[in-house]
């Protein structure tokens, strides 16, 4: 399998990886425009747009880009993060050149008609109604919010209710305008396709645009902070993060094998802890997040209301005991796991082109699987422990608690508790 990049004379990138003895492939548009990108009055208009790509185009009503791919037989759906917004399908190999036509239609055509706009506002308002319903979606926003105060890093992606009622069609024309330029653009695709193809596509279809300078997002500054909201749930949540490297630091693949080690399976120390040996609860995991300049370690547990106390007490002492004795089997253990989930979903041609234009977005190359592999295979124990000790006691923190949890120690309290 080889990766092959190009890029149009207007900044407009194409990466792709030919897998052979595959039937199918994904392609997609990954555009550097995501929430953080967004000014304060436009928070939530990256995803309205996402919403309103799929509402007709000059050439296809609504309809007619869903039976476009579904009458072959395909894939085709969007997605909004912080940092990008993707567009994509996945089909068989005959219709690549039909999924990249209808893609581009969505990405460079949409009409924005006025009463599709009413139509999907309504869409994203019961979205949003449904996040907030949700508590281990919720908690995650306000942990974010609390990381990142008052930037655009730390605000939700479906934007507050307020201004998603009021975003008109000069408001979304207008961020296309800021950020859809070639340069902000990303074709990627993997499995049964032809780069030299592409390419021909690609001048065809997004050639003729010119170069425009994208605005470039400020850089995020962890600030920590607490969220906590009493209410009557069956469940108390317990949401910390730590401030941890971002993609471009080398660091990232000690802070997601300690993360991993710390609670990213069955065998961890958290889940091993908190759940087999004490049953505090029945979810607890620990997950480390990048962006592009930062990035943070999280750990969730729901558990009940006369619990939640103990539980984030034994979360800080797990995190001090993993400073002073992880293993060098729990260190190969995590190291494996990290290893075998990446080759593994690389086995799909939807996660190769996502992880294609990530990388392609954060460093304007693939780095070869080889090179990523050797990185993790580099870190040592040593490396392990001295950032579990960093994450136990320096790194600045961020808690978010929802539900019944009057009984949960404050963020100041838990800072004490790392410091002793």
């Amino acid at each position: 399998m080889t990766v092959r990049q190009d890029q149009l004379k207007n900044g407009f990138r194409i990466v792709s990886e030919h897998m052979p003895g595959l039937q199918s492939a994904a392609i997609g548009i990954w555009v550097t425009a995501g929430g953080r990108h967004e000014r304060i009055e436009q928070n939530g208009i990256a995803h309205f747009l996402e919403h309103m790509a799929f509402k007709g185009t000059a050439r296809r009503s609504a309809l007619q880009i869903a039976e476009a791919i579904e009458d072959v037989g395909g894939y085709i759906n969007a997605y909004t993060s912080r940092e990008v917004t993707a567009y994509y399908a996945r089909v068989l190999k005959d219709d690549v050149a039909l999924a990249m036509d209808v893609i581009g239609d969505i990405v460079l055509n949409p009409v924005f008609d006025p009463r599709e706009i009413e139509v999907e506002r309504g869409v994203i308002l019961q979205e949003i109604g449904q996040a907030y319903d949700t508590p281990d979606d919720v908690i995650f926003d306000w942990l974010q919010e609390q990381s990142y105060h008052d930037q655009p890093l730390g605000r939700t992606i479906l934007g507050p209710t307020e201004r998603v009622s009021a975003f008109s069609r000069e408001d979304l024309s207008g961020f296309v305008a800021e950020h859809y330029g070639p340069e902000q653009m990303i074709l990627s695709a993997a499995g049964a396709v032809d780069h030299d193809t592409l390419m021909k596509m690609a001048e065809e279809m997004f050639g003729h645009l010119q170069p425009r300078k994208g605005l470039t997002p400020e850089t995020a500054l962890f600030t920590g902070g607490e969220a906590r909201q009493e209410k009557e749930l069956e469940q108390a949540h317990f949401a910390l993060a730590l401030e941890s490297p971002g993609y471009r630091d080398d660091a990232i693949y000690t802070a997601q094998i300690y993360s991993t080690a710390l609670g990213g399976g069955m065998s961890s120390r958290l889940f091993q802890e908190v759940r087999e040996t004490r049953g505090l609860c029945y979810t607890i995991f620990a997950q480390t997040g990048a962006y592009a300049d930062t990035g943070t370690t999280t750990i969730y547990a729901g558990t009940s209301a006369d619990q939640v106390g103990e539980l984030a007490t034994i979360t800080i002492d797990e995190m001090k005991r993993a400073a002073e004795d992880m293993s060098a089997q729990e260190v190969a253990r995590a190291r494996a796991q990290m290893k075998a989930g990446m080759l593994m979903g690389l086995e799909s041609p939807s996660n190769r082109a996502e992880r294609l234009a990530r990388l392609v977005q954060i460093w304007g190359r693939v780095p070869s699987l080889e090179d990523t592999v050797a990185k993790i295979d580099a870190v040592s124990t040593a490396d392990v422990r001295a950032f579990a000790e960093q994450m136990a006691v320096q790194a600045p923190a961020a808690l978010a608690l929802y539900g019944p949890v009057s009984g949960a120690p404050t963020l100041a309290e838990l800072q004490e508790r790392r410091a002793a």
